[in-house]
């Protein structure tokens, strides 16, 4: 009886890699990656196939939308040069969050995908903050941020899709809002779970072109300080100081969400404590507004 031959499995014709491996684009060895080398992912897909509410089958509509945006996401963080982002459509990306201007990919590269996304509030203030201490700040509270499609509304080339953004608050916020205060929030180990709604637009190789995002981004911060309990300090910055240098941890790391979140030094971590000291219960302005 002849025995037949085994064919290594191939990728189905005209799907490239990064709608099938949600890592396709961490592989990319030639690119120019802001820290010297690719991130590290690991933790943080370990906690999505851990703790993920959806199961999307292989090469389904759902499947291939979560392995996009995925890689999108590395690509925007630590890709460096945008000639090496392999996701958008480059001469037709733009990015707009709940309605508002349209924004290049190389705004997102300047500013990082934090600062792209997030509005000013009490919390925190982009203008008042750099690609470097942004990630610092978000990345060293909460060291992994999964992500999951929860559904599809629509297929190519028009994809509508509700997600499902979260992650646990292990260490405290430390972030400088609209009015420079610099504002610490205590790590309450809770989970923080956020959703929004995408509309992305593909071109015939289902890259990015328009990518319109809808959520809302006070919610991240009323479950960073559900008890409304913040302390906000007036910082003035020294000769030689910058914003970054004021948040706790390394600014630069390849561990995504471990390196740049790593515990702070026994410096950093007493000047938080003692700006903690004069902390008083007071109601958080945005749980106010909660409905």
């Amino acid at each position: 009886m002849a025995t037949a031959d085994v064919q290594p499995p191939v990728e189905p014709a005209g799907l490239p890699d990064y709608l099938l491996d949600p890592n396709a684009t961490l592989k990319d060895n030639s690119a120019n990656w802001r820290y010297g080398k690719a991130p590290d992912y690991t933790n943080t897909r370990k906690v999505f196939n851990e703790t993920k509410t959806m199961n999307h089958e292989a090469q389904s509509l759902p499947s291939l939308v979560e392995n996009l945006v995925k890689n999108w996401e590395v690509e925007a963080s630590f890709k460096s040069d945008i000639n090496d982002w392999r996701t958008i459509d480059r001469p037709n990306y733009t990015f707009a969050i709940n309605g508002g201007p349209p924004q290049s990919a190389e705004h997102m590269l300047k500013v990082g995908t934090y600062n792209a996304i997030i509005s000013a509030n009490e919390f925190y203030d982009p203008e008042n903050s750099d690609f470097a201490s942004s990630h610092k700040t978000f990345k060293r509270m909460m060291p992994t941020f999964a992500w999951e499609v929860l559904e599809v509304y629509s297929g190519p080339p028009v994809v509508a899709f509700k997600w499902r953004h979260w992650g646990t608050m292990k260490n405290d916020y430390v972030g400088f809002n609209d009015k420079g205060e610099k504002v610490i929030a205590k790590a309450h180990g809770g989970q923080i779970n956020i959703q929004g709604i995408t509309v992305a637009k593909v071109d015939d190789k289902v890259r990015l072109q328009s990518v319109e995002t809808w959520f809302d981004p006070l919610e991240m911060f009323r479950q960073i300080a559900p008890n409304g309990i913040v302390n906000k300090v007036v910082v003035k910055l020294g000769e030689g100081e910058t914003i970054s240098s004021q948040i706790p941890g390394d600014e630069e790391g390849v561990e995504e969400g471990s390196a740049v979140a790593g515990p702070a030094s026994g410096e950093e971590t007493k000047k938080v404590h003692e700006e903690m000291s004069s902390i008083s219960k007071g109601e958080c302005p945005f749980l106010m507004n909660k409905e």
